[in-house]
């Protein structure tokens, strides 16, 4: 019998895993491995295949309509009259969008990306099924994200 479960990496785990040996599991039954964080930088444009929910269409989108608006509006009163006004605030507006979505996109990620904590997934061999719940409840109390019991083949 195995239990499965994973954590962020901490002294918590640690104390786990040091309480696990104390309890009566040999080291040689307790496998533990972190994984890899994310090091690459998200896309900026998706594709068919690939899309993550993020559109940097969507504010130039709307501040290019605004600034059209503005333009057709306020064209009527400057020279070149309001098409042309209303396309340089389209071109204007969409350009300005797109830049400021680019750039809020890229501060998203590198915050999240500093903040990312590196995951380990802990594996235990049980032999004995009466030390189950005493397991689960030590690593309960050590902030574990997620836990399973898996019963061998």
């Amino acid at each position: 019998m195995y239990i499965i479960a994973s954590f962020d990496y901490s002294p918590a785990l640690e104390i786990a895993l040091t309480e696990l040996m104390e309890n009566e599991i040999p080291q040689n039954h307790i496998l533990a491995l972190p994984l890899d964080k994310v090091t690459e930088s998200p896309r900026l444009f998706d594709s068919i295949h690939y899309a993550d929910g993020t559109s940097l269409v969507d504010l130039a989108g709307i501040f290019g309509c605004i600034f059209m608006l503005l333009g057709s509006i306020y064209g009527f009163v400057l020279e070149w009259g309001p098409i042309i006004w209303a396309l340089i605030g389209l071109v204007a507006g969409l350009i300005t969008g797109f830049f400021i979505k680019w750039i809020y996109i890229k501060a998203k990620y590198k915050r999240s990306f500093s903040k990312s904590k590196v995951e380990v997934f802990v594996m235990i061999y049980i032999g004995d099924e009466n030390k189950v719940q005493k397991i689960k409840e030590i690593l309960w109390q050590h902030n574990a994200q997620g836990l399973t019991v898996y019963q061998g083949i």
